[in-house]
C-alpha cells in the first residue's frame, strides 16, 4: 500500500503534462484548421513540406565531416566510400517537386495579382532576398567572432561558410525562373504540358555535347547552359499543371517516361549513379544539372500529379495538416539555415576531437548510425536558430536604408570569402 500511495503522487505530474502538452498541440491544430482557407490546395502545400524537409535531411545525412590535425573541419561525404548509398539520394533529391509546385503556385498568385506583373515580381523576390540577405550578413560578423574571439581555424571557417552558401545557389535559380512565370504562362497556354520538351530537349544536346564522342574538344563552360532549362523543366510543368493542362493520362507519361529515361541514363550511358556531387568524381548529375535530373524530376512530377487528390485528402487531418504550414511558412528559414545548425554542433565537437558520426570520416557504418543520431540535435538547433532568423523572413518595414546597405555590404564580403575570391 506504501509503494502505491508514494507512486501514485510522483507519476501523476508527468501524465498531466503530457495531457496538457498534448491539448495544447491539439489546439493550436484546431486554430490553424479554422485559419486555413476552403479554396487552399493542401496538395500542394503538403508537396512542397515534403520537398523543403528532404533538402536539410539530404545535406545532413549525406554530408560529414574530417578532423585535421590542426582541429579544422573539413567537408566529406560518405557516398565516396558508400557508392550503393547513391539511391538515397534520388529519393532525397526532390528539387524538381519544390520546383514542380513553385510553378504551380506562382501561376495561381499570377493570376490572382491586382497590380502590375513588374509589382508581382518585385514581391515575390524580396521574400526570397531577404532571408538570403540576412543569413549572409549574420555569417559575416560571425566570421571575425569566431577567428580571433574563439580561435576557430581559418580552414573551419572555409569550410563553414561553403557550407551556408550551398544551398543558397538555389535561392538565385529560382529567382530567375519565377521572373520568366509571364513567360512560362503563355508557353503552357499555347502548349500545355508539351512546353517543357524543349528544355528536356536542350538539356539532351548539351550532355550529348559535354559527355558525347566529341566532349574533349568541347569548352568547359559548356555545361552552364544546363543550369536554365534545366530547372525550368519542372517549373514549366508546374505553371501547366497550375493552369490545368496537365492531365492524368500527361501524369502516367510523365511518370514512366521518367522513369525509364532514368534508367536508360544509368545503364546504358554510365551517368553517375549519385543526385548530388561526390568528391573526388569527375562528373556530377546537379552542379549544373544533367539529363539525369530532369528524368528524375519528371518521374517525380508524375507521381505527384497522380498522388494530388490523395494526398490533398490525408491532409483535411488538422494533426497532420498543421506541420505542413508551420514548414511552409518557415520555407526560406529552413533553406537558408539549416547549414548552420549543423555547424553549430560541429564546431564546438571539433574542439573535442573525433566524435563518430561528427568529426569522424564518414566511411563506415558505425558513422551512418551515429549521424542519424544526431540529426535530432540538427534539428532541435534550426528550430532554436529559426526563432530568431525567422524574422528576415517577414518585411523589413522598420529597417532604414543605411542599414540595408551595411546589410547588402556584409553580405557581399561573406560571398567573396564563401566563393574563394578573398
Amino acid at each position: 500500500m506504501s509503494s502505491r500511495t508514494h507512486g501514485t503522487p510522483t507519476n501523476a505530474p508527468g501524465r498531466g503534462e503530457r495531457t496538457a502538452r498534448t491539448g495544447r498541440i491539439g489546439s493550436l491544430a484546431a486554430r490553424i484548421e479554422a485559419r486555413t482557407p476552403a479554396h487552399r490546395d493542401r496538395a500542394v502545400d503538403g508537396l512542397r513540406a515534403l520537398a523543403l524537409l528532404a533538402v536539410p535531411t539530404g545535406h545532413w545525412l549525406l554530408g560529414g565531416f574530417t578532423l585535421s590535425a590542426d582541429g579544422a573541419i573539413h567537408n566529406a561525404s560518405p557516398l565516396s566510400a558508400f557508392g550503393g548509398f547513391a539511391p538515397v539520394s534520388w529519393i532525397l533529391q526532390m528539387l524538381g517537386i519544390f520546383f514542380l509546385v513553385g510553378g504551380c503556385s506562382s501561376v495561381l498568385s499570377y493570376g490572382k495579382r491586382t497590380g502590375s506583373s513588374r509589382a508581382w515580381l518585385k514581391g515575390r523576390i524580396a521574400r526570397l532576398g531577404r532571408p538570403v540577405l540576412g543569413v549572409t550578413a549574420v555569417w559575416a560578423l560571425l566570421l571575425p567572432l569566431l577567428h580571433l574571439g574563439f580561435g576557430v581555424p581559418g580552414d573551419t571557417l572555409r569550410t563553414a561558410s561553403t557550407l551556408v552558401v550551398q544551398p543558397l545557389w538555389f535561392v538565385g535559380v529560382y529567382t530567375v525562373v519565377t521572373a520568366l512565370t509571364p513567360l512560362c504562362v503563355r508557353a503552357a497556354e499555347r502548349a500545355g504540358v508539351w512546353a517543357a520538351a524543349p528544355l528536356l530537349g536542350t538539356v539532351a544536346v548539351v550532355d550529348l555535347l559535354r559527355y558525347g564522342p566529341y566532349a574533349d574538344s568541347m569548352p568547359s563552360w559548356l555545361s552552364v547552359l544546363n543550369i536554365l532549362p534545366g530547372w525550368l523543366f519542372a517549373y514549366q510543368l508546374g505553371v501547366s499543371w497550375g493552369l490545368g493542362r496537365v492531365t492524368r493520362r500527361h501524369a502516367w507519361g510523365l511518370l514512366v517516361g521518367g522513369a525509364v529515361l532514368f534508367a536508360v541514363l544509368l545503364l546504358v550511358f554510365g551517368y553517375p549513379a549519385s543526385m548530388v556531387g561526390v568528391p573526388g568524381e569527375a562528373r556530377t548529375n546537379s552542379h549544373p544539372p544533367s539529363l539525369l535530373v530532369l528524368a528524375l524530376a519528371a518521374a517525380q512530377s508524375g507521381a505527384a500529379v497522380l498522388l494530388r487528390d490523395r494526398l490533398g485528402r490525408l491532409l483535411r487531418r488538422p494533426a497532420l495538416w498543421a506541420p505542413v504550414v508551420v514548414v511552409n511558412l518557415s520555407a526560406m528559414t529552413i533553406l537558408c539555415w539549416h547549414q548552420t545548425a549543423m555547424l553549430a554542433a560541429a564546431i564546438p565537437a571539433s574542439y573535442a576531437g573525433e566524435l563518430p558520426g561528427l568529426t569522424t570520416a564518414p566511411d563506415t557504418i558505425g558513422w551512418i548510425v551515429a549521424r542519424l543520431a544526431w540529426m535530432p540535435l540538427f534539428a532541435g538547433l534550426l528550430v532554436l536558430v529559426g526563432r530568431y532568423a525567422r524574422g528576415f523572413e517577414s518585411p523589413w518595414a522598420r529597417t532604414g536604408t543605411a542599414r540595408r546597405a551595411v546589410a547588402g555590404l556584409l553580405a557581399a564580403g561573406f560571398a567573396v570569402f564563401a566563393l574563394g575570391l578573398a
